[in-house]
């Protein structure tokens, strides 16, 4: 990538002040709006309150992709307006936000690379190699596949990741003051929110409005999160040869998605460019892909058809250069 490329994309680095405020209206309105719809419904029909946990699922997406942005202060240009934000979106998420902003800042800085693997919280996008997997003893080998077997991982564990692993500052050492004080006082802000509500409404009510939207966003959130670095082509690096454009050009993928899926995922497709320059907003993002469309065109693309076959490919083939799915026994 030449001197030019890179002082365009740097131009896409910049805030805009009125599509960040937008965005948070137009995406935080029809949330409120969908959760007073769904308490209401919920005493006239169970069914109606399911559908709409659909679009409702959509929108907790999208606003973690607005606290994803806060984590790494490129929302708004006050970093005090993005801690703002990103704190009020986690009342949506359960996802505590100066302990996540700390998670996903080591991800970036070590993503496939294949010396700085093993991080609990890049569990959905670490691997072995194909070579380490067959070095391992029957047991372990059965092992590995069962805990990384896509129905349990892309299934069973999202909405136990969200409601549970998240209430507790796991990997978090006691140094951490801050990040650890998130987990505790997000857990006591949910407390002060659902303890009224199911005063008010009752559990099953409760239950019924926020825990079927939450179990579909968990399952496309952290799918999202995964088929972005886990896809055939994807290439891991030694620490010797790994950089930051070559990760982010080749280790992440372009998720290419229709319009309206775009709008509730806040562009996270466009993830290689993320990667590439962490700064840039999600409301630019597609500008800046479409604007450098050269440097772009060494990224894999996935249609959502594709994606959707990308949790086969479980390990690192060296001697091929691409992922592979588990051998067969």
């Amino acid at each position: 990538m030449d001197a030019a490329e890179q002082a365009r994309i740097r131009t896409f680095q910049a805030p805009q002040q009125m599509r960040a405020v937008w965005q948070v209206v137009s995406t935080f309105g029809p949330y409120l709006a969908l959760s007073v719809a769904m308490y209401a419904l919920a005493k006239v029909s169970v069914w109606l309150t399911l559908l709409l946990a659909i679009p409702y699922s959509g929108l907790m997406i999208r606003i973690f992709i607005f606290q994803h942005d806060c984590g790494h202060n490129s929302f708004f240009s006050a970093p005090l307006h993005n801690r703002i934000l990103g704190r009020a979106c986690s009342l949506v998420t359960l996802t505590p936000f100066a302990w996540w902003r700390r998670v996903h800042a080591r991800h970036h800085v070590s993503q496939n690379n294949l010396d700085l693997r093993g991080y609990p919280a890049d569990f959905y996008t670490d691997c072995l190699t194909l070579a380490e997997y067959e070095a391992l003893s029957p047991l372990k080998r059965r092992l590995y596949r069962i805990s990384h077997n896509p129905a349990l991982i892309h299934l069973l564990q999202p909405l136990l990741v969200f409601l549970v692993l998240q209430r507790l500052p796991f990997d978090t050492p006691l140094s951490f003051a801050a990040e650890r004080r998130s987990v505790y006082g997000l857990n006591l802000a949910l407390l002060l929110i659902f303890g009224p509500l199911i005063y008010l409404f009752g559990i099953k009510t409760v239950l019924l409005v926020h825990l079927p939207a939450l179990t579909i966003a968990s399952i496309i959130g952290i799918w999202l999160f995964s088929v972005q670095h886990r896809f055939e082509e994807s290439q891991w690096f030694s620490q010797a040869d790994w950089t930051q454009t070559g990760a982010a050009l080749h280790g992440s993928s372009y998720l290419k998605l229709p319009r309206l899926l775009r709008w509730f995922s806040a562009d996270i497709g466009t993830h290689h460019l993320h990667h590439l320059r962490p700064s840039i907003p999600n409301y630019r993002l597609h500008d800046c892909h479409e604007a450098c469309r050269e440097t772009m065109a060494v990224v894999t693309t996935l249609t959502l058809a594709e994606a959707l076959k990308t949790p086969s490919f479980a390990l690192w083939d060296e001697k091929r250069g691409r992922m592979v799915p588990f051998p067969a026994e």
